[in-house]
């Protein structure tokens, strides 16, 4: 099960690894790196039917874990000089008719009001439904490339959600204005610019920027979705699909080296000037997001831990790294998925169960 020849033997991560897939995944891969050093490995199987393992650093598909890069991109353009954190994005995407209160760094850190393209779930129980993302529909439909100014579009036809600057509530409409605004301030693609600033300086070679391209590099695990249809359970392969319905939202590949190599080089100061790195990391009071990232307590000793975790149609990611970028854990769980989010609740104690093994008191 341990990936990495010289790596110290620790049962206590096999163990985890190994309870989350019996808790129903069907594969995880897991890098952790620390004071004791890098440890590798995985659990389960890499495809359905099959008795190989997940590989150890299989691509897979990171959901919102994205925002993490596209946050640092954003940043890192604001390091440069090209846009201002508290810039209106009207002045810079006029097309819209966006509320000229809405900044730059409202769309990072989820304050800007905008209705979220995928739905709006209000306390009270009310849903507003955005564009199709799970069922029966989205899984024929996979294929379908939607543009980023169609999801935006279709996000600003709906009401805000408050007045901007005024709550939190997390909106992957944000995330693809930031696109947009990337591609305008520079006039490059976001993948030209993702390359330019994050993916080449870091050398992070299995990172893909996929836009509407439905393949996944080799070798990699694989993910599932399952759905009714007259009264009988269908599983479908969705490894491939064309991640555009998400864009910017949570659209991006990568590995658990990578994942590492990016996290702790950003919080390590490796891309971003001290000063933008700590408003990276100023959490907002309601749920503790900062710029792109959580700001979370790692157990009852007060230490603090850095995380953005994304999940899309049968894959996972999980992205933590300590405030100085020096512990990290990265991993990646394969399941089958369906509409109930039926495995929610078991992600939310497998990741838990990883968080206190490698952040908790005596680690």
């Amino acid at each position: 099960m341990n990936g990495s020849t010289n790596a110290p033997h620790r049962p206590e991560l096999e163990k985890a690894i190994q309870e989350i897939v019996d808790s129903g995944f069907a594969g995880v891969q897991l890098r952790v790196n620390d004071e004791r050093g890098e440890w590798v490995g995985s659990a389960g199987v890499r495809e359905l039917g099959e008795t190989a393992k997940p590989p150890t650093n299989g691509h897979f598909r990171i959901g919102s874990t994205t925002k993490t890069f596209t946050a640092a991109l954003v940043l890192r353009l604001v390091a440069e000089g090209v846009i201002g954190l508290d810039d209106p994005v009207a002045g810079h995407l006029p097309e819209f008719g966006l509320d000229r209160r809405i900044t730059v760094r409202m769309l990072l850190q989820h304050t800007s009001g905008v209705f979220n393209f995928t739905g709006e779930y209000y306390e009270d129980g009310t849903v507003v439904p955005g564009i199709v993302w799970s069922g029966r529909e989205w899984v024929e439909d996979r294929f379908k490339t939607y543009r980023p100014e169609e999801l935006v579009r279709l996000a600003l036809s709906k009401p805000s959600r408050f007045e901007p600057g005024t709550d939190w509530s997390y909106s992957n409409t944000n995330y693809v204005l930031a696109r947009l605004l990337i591609e305008k301030v520079t006039g490059r693609s976001l993948a030209e610019e993702m390359q330019r600033l994050i993916l080449g300086p870091l050398g992070l070679s299995g990172t893909v920027v996929p836009d509407s391209d439905p393949e996944i590099p080799e070798p990699h695990a694989h993910a599932y979705y399952r759905y009714e249809e007259d009264g009988e359970e269908k599983t479908v392969d969705v490894t491939r699909q064309n991640p555009s319905w998400i864009s910017t939202g949570g659209d991006m590949i990568s590995t658990t080296q990578d994942l590492h190599t990016f996290i702790s080089a950003l919080m390590g100061g490796k891309l971003l000037p001290a000063p933008l790195l700590a408003e990276m990391c100023e959490p907002h009071p309601k749920l503790g997001y900062g710029l792109g990232v959580f700001v979370q307590d790692a157990g009852p000793d007060g230490g603090k831990v850095i995380t953005h975790n994304g999940g899309i149609a049968g894959s996972a990611a999980l992205m933590y790294s300590t405030p100085d970028g020096a512990k990290t854990l990265t991993a990646s769980l394969t399941y089958v998925d369906d509409a109930a989010m039926s495995l929610a609740e078991a992600f939310q104690k497998a990741t838990q169960r990883l968080v206190n093994e490698v952040f908790g008191p005596g680690c």
